[in-house]
């Protein structure tokens, strides 16, 4: 019996029968303050498709949302692109439930489906390139292996031209709206950037290599379906996503630097102001983010179009502060390039966190473009004249960097 919750027809063939979100706030230590989507597709064949399923608490609302267009007993295949929890957690009681002809994964994803569940229901393994038959429809299975797990693939639908993306050009939004040209342009573009500085940023060469990858394959692609967030049915806005992608893949700096840091008394919280002044003043952009006030995710995310990471720790028990390990150990493993930065900071014994700071800037491969700056107790005017200085040099250098215009 068909339940409260309904399809939604994306194309000739494709409806939308996923789930919706709305009140995850944490996914892996990114901060999603708008929820998210589990988004699953049904393919009306001759022999009727499933393209992933959703995160096993939301189930039944997946099946309600089948129910509405076929007794989900009906479906004969199931394809799942990506084999993370919130796109297979509910995938073996489906089977259990559907008793599908033949269930597709990659190499790759077959092994991992096999590694997630106990016992582990019965992959078939397709290459790059491989084809399923749906009787009058076919499917073709192109893998994107690390995009962003090894098990990662697209599937793509000739007859209806779409391109099942699993997260490629996702994000993580909770919205009633299922397509992109339905919400508001600068709600996706936060998103969609928050979305790849926190999971595709590491992996950004090999987005490259897609990008062109997908040119190369000549495919005709009218509708870009992800696995999270709304979906793409515009020419004009696959072709916004597609160069978005292009432009975060490359990481090419900008004359905006993103000033971090956490403070216990209020120094390291003046001298970051005064720094930022001084990038100000000198015809750069200042970004300050203090830890108190915003997420690490967030931090990442700002990163992604600027060209300086400028960092301010105070020192506590000999080292750095809490919130600076965590955010510089997150930022670290994502992997942002082509940064230029300084450490910089307050102390009253010691003084080993602003060290600390920039052992780990080398390691994320950012160029100095100073020795740290270290202020004792409570910094005076010649100390902030010091940081309005940093600052200028930081603004100098990005205009090295980037050009002068």
């Amino acid at each position: 019996m068909c339940g409260p919750f309904k399809a939604v027809k994306v194309t000739e063939h494709v409806h939308w029968v996923g789930a919706i979100d709305w009140a995850l706030r944490d996914f892996h230590g990114y901060a999603t303050g708008r929820g998210t989507t589990y988004n699953a597709y049904l393919v009306m064949a001759e022999k009727v498709a499933l393209i992933d399923t959703v995160k096993a608490p939301f189930k039944e609302e997946m099946l309600s949302r089948i129910a509405a267009v076929v007794d989900p007993q009906d479906i004969s295949i199931i394809v799942s692109n990506h084999s993370e929890m919130d796109h297979t957690g509910c995938l073996p009681e489906v089977i259990a439930l559907v008793k599908p002809e033949q269930v597709f994964a990659s190499v790759k994803g077959a092994e991992a489906i096999s590694a997630h569940f106990h016992p582990a229901p019965e992959v078939v393994a397709v290459k790059d390139g491989d084809t399923a038959s749906l009787g009058n429809m076919e499917l073709s299975f192109i893998e994107t292996r690390m995009l962003h797990w090894p098990d990662s693939m697209f599937t793509y639908l000739a007859e209806d031209e779409l391109l099942f993306s699993q997260d490629a050009f996702g994000m993580h939004l909770a919205t009633s709206e299922r397509f992109a040209d339905e919400v508001e342009r600068a709600v996706i573009l936060e998103e969609a950037a928050k979305y790849y500085a926190n999971i595709l940023l590491p992996y950004s060469l090999l987005v490259k290599n897609l990008l062109s990858r997908l040119g190369k394959l000549g495919l005709s692609i009218r509708t870009v379906a992800p696995d999270h967030g709304p979906i793409y049915r515009r020419e004009e806005d696959i072709d916004w996503i597609l160069k978005l992608y292009a432009d975060w893949a490359a990481q090419q700096p900008t004359k905006k630097a993103v000033v971090v840091y956490d403070t216990m008394w209020g120094s390291t919280a003046l001298m970051a102001r005064a720094i930022a002044d001084g990038i100000a003043a000198a015809g750069a952009s200042a970004k300050v983010m203090p830890l108190r006030a915003c997420h690490r995710s967030d931090v990442i995310t700002e990163l992604l179009d600027a060209g300086a990471l400028v960092v301010g720790t105070p020192t506590i028990n000999n080292q750095m502060f809490p919130t600076l390990a965590d955010a510089l150990m997150y930022l670290k493993g994502l992997k942002p390039r082509n940064l230029v930065g300084a450490a910089f900071g307050s102390y009253g014994w010691s003084g080993e966190a602003v060290a600390q700071v920039e052992e780990i800037l080398t390691a994320m491969k950012v160029e100095l473009v100073a020795e740290a700056l270290k202020v004792k107790y409570v910094p005076d005017d010649d100390d902030l004249a010091k940081c309005r200085a940093l600052g200028g040099l930081i603004a100098a250098k990005l205009k090295e960097v980037c050009g002068n215009g």
